[in-house]
């Protein structure tokens, strides 16, 4: 398929970056910001595809082309069709392998695939997957022809909300605050060519008070003899150098803190040798900053960041598009986001009930925006009552999936400085063994805080009193954990022109007539906001940067092609908002 015979489905919104995707290379930013490699190849583009009923297992023919990595419901996929909870997407694609790799072991990565996935390479399984938004990878090295094109093959199946899985705000039938299903790959999938050791993974934890820096080394398949070389760097210069095994303390005398207002980063190079000279390479980086939470001189709980006090303000970000769904067009939309955030004056987003991309994270801790991560919602809710149908009723098989879940996206994002808060359960969806819950993530990360339950079923533990009041706002303080105002707003105006057709109903909250009607409405809420501050308020969502589908609560239009309030009058409100009390980000 040539890239003219290319367009996005028509009939829906269609965003400005569409017109700088390149559909024979569509995403073509490295995927992995935080472990860099110099070699690697791009799988994204053009794949056969077919959907067949679920009790088919192998196919022999196929249904058309799709452009991955953008889902099959998305105007961008070239196909945008539904998937059944009773079908199976069904994708191939052939690829050749460099010469030059054939010393190496070859490693075949997928940024994230919804729902469950079987992965075959020229005919033979390789693997399987299950979970949404987390990365995998399989090494496909015996799999590997390389005198002659290989065959990939991914096969998917996707209950969306007619499972109990962890899959946020999806659903087959999309109303008011739940939106399009998104079904298949959604984010880049790649091949990286690693010698027999090589380095896996690396963790990296701060500790400023004492001006150091701790640093795990995973190396796969290590040899006695082997060693790892790491540098810092601060501006290109080098300010550290020192050698070992996997475990390092580094010592960063007088260290420039991350934050907001100031997002320093430091690079780090890592080399795996031997005698024989060099065997690995990659490249990272680190922000050394600490989050925590600790009481004010009248005994009101507060968080500080880096040892001052803060006030976190920013909206709800569901990382959704019009085109592409949950994949943004391109790196550059992706990175719009963030500024836009950061230029109506926000220091803190809560990316709600979704991961994204670790380029994401990268944009954020690059641009210093503060992340409140959800863990994606699953379980079962009613979209009718917007009620709990059955909360805790999960079978073990269920439970164990969200833990593994859950711990896999700690792991994947641990080292990302712009992340400050954990948020487990969002309004008692799927919520079970909160106590339990809150103790293994407290385990695996010391270094953020939690919010156990945003909105609903507060269990009194945690380190995060969330309550979520519409329009609001509203506070409940207690004693012993911060108080905070996880949602609140959700004040709608209806732009003609840029908002999602094919809607019956387009709601909010709040519903505004007028540009004017809605800045009065939104002045006298971040109005009521700021005493609350004083009484002990920590932080405040705003219900949210954009439009979604038939949601129409955005501070931007779904297309983000209109700020509904002017940017001074947001400005000067938010600047206020944080004056008269403690720094936005020191």
């Amino acid at each position: 398929m040539s890239s003219q015979d290319w367009h996005p489905v028509p009939g829906q919104l269609i965003t400005r970056w569409v017109k700088d995707l390149d559909p024979l290379n569509p995403l073509p930013d490295y995927p992995r910001p935080q472990l860099c490699r110099e070699e690697w190849l791009n799988l994204n583009g053009f794949w056969d595809y077919a959907v067949r009923p679920k009790k088919h297992t192998e196919i022999n023919s196929y249904d058309g082309k799709i452009l991955v990595p953008f889902p099959l419901e998305s105007a961008l996929s070239g196909v945008k069709k539904k998937l059944s909870h009773k079908q199976r997407l069904f994708y191939r694609r052939f690829f050749s392998i460099p010469k030059t790799w054939k010393s190496n072991r070859i490693l075949l990565h997928f940024g994230a695939v919804d729902w469950e996935t079987r992965v075959k390479l020229n005919g033979k399984e390789v693997g399987s997957h299950k979970g949404g938004f987390i990365p995998f990878s399989f090494d496909i090295s015996e799999f590997i022809n390389y005198e002659e094109e290989n065959e990939l093959e991914v096969i998917v199946w996707d209950p969306t909300n007619k499972g109990r899985q962890e899959r946020g705000k999806q659903s087959l039938r999309p109303s008011h605050a739940f939106y399009t299903a998104v079904s298949g790959i959604w984010q880049t999938v790649w091949l990286e060519p690693v010698p027999i050791a090589y380095i896996k993974s690396i963790k990296v934890t701060s500790d400023i008070d004492n001006q150091l820096v701790k640093l795990k080394v995973h190396v796969e398949n290590m040899q006695p003899g082997q060693k790892v070389t790491i540098e810092v760097l601060d501006d290109k210069k080098r300010i550290l150098s020192t050698e070992g095994k996997t475990e390092f303390i580094l010592n960063i005398p007088r260290p420039k803190l991350w934050n907001p207002k100031s997002p320093f980063l430091y690079d780090l190079k890592l080399m795996l040798s031997d005698k024989t000279g060099s065997l690995d390479i990659v490249d990272s980086y680190f922000g050394m900053r600490k989050i925590e939470l600790k009481s004010d001189e009248e005994g009101i709980p507060r968080i500080l960041l880096n040892n001052q006090q803060i006030f976190q303000f920013g909206p709800l970000d569901q990382g959704y598009w019009p085109d592409g769904l949950y994949t943004a067009p391109t790196d550059e939309a992706l990175r719009y986001d963030i500024e836009v955030t950061k230029d109506l004056g926000f220091n803190m987003t809560r990316k709600h009930v979704k991961v994204e991309p670790a380029r994401w994270y990268h944009w954020c801790d690059k641009m210093g925006l503060l992340v409140w991560q959800d863990m994606p919602n699953g379980g079962i809710f009613s979209l009718l009552t917007f009620k709990l149908m059955s909360r805790g009723r999960r079978s073990r098989e269920v439970r164990h999936q969200f833990r593994r879940e859950l711990t896999e996206m700690i792991d994947y994002l641990y080292n990302f400085p712009s992340i400050v808060v954990w948020v487990p359960f969002n309004e008692g969806w799927g919520q079970f063994e909160t106590e339990e819950i809150v103790d293994q993530i407290r385990k695996q990360d010391q270094t953020r805080l939690i919010d156990a339950a945003s909105g609903w079923f507060d269990k009194n533990v945690g380190d995060i009193k969330d309550i979520h009041k519409y329009p609001g706002p509203a506070l409940e303080t207690d004693s012993a954990r911060v108080a905070v105002l996880g949602e609140f707003g959700g004040l709608g105006m209806k732009i003609n022109g840029h908002f999602w057709t094919g809607k019956r109903i387009y709601w909010s909250y709040s519903r505004s007539k007028t540009i004017e009607e809605l800045e009065t409405k939104y002045k006298e809420l971040i109005i009521k906001l700021k005493p609350l501050i004083t009484q002990g308020l920590t932080a405040a969502i705003y219900t949210q940067l954009t439009d979604i589908e038939g949601e129409i609560n955005g501070y931007y239009t779904y297309d983000r092609e209109v700020l509904k309030m002017e940017k001074q009058f947001l400005g000067k409100l938010h600047n206020e908002l944080f004056s008269d009390y403690i720094s936005t980000s020191e």
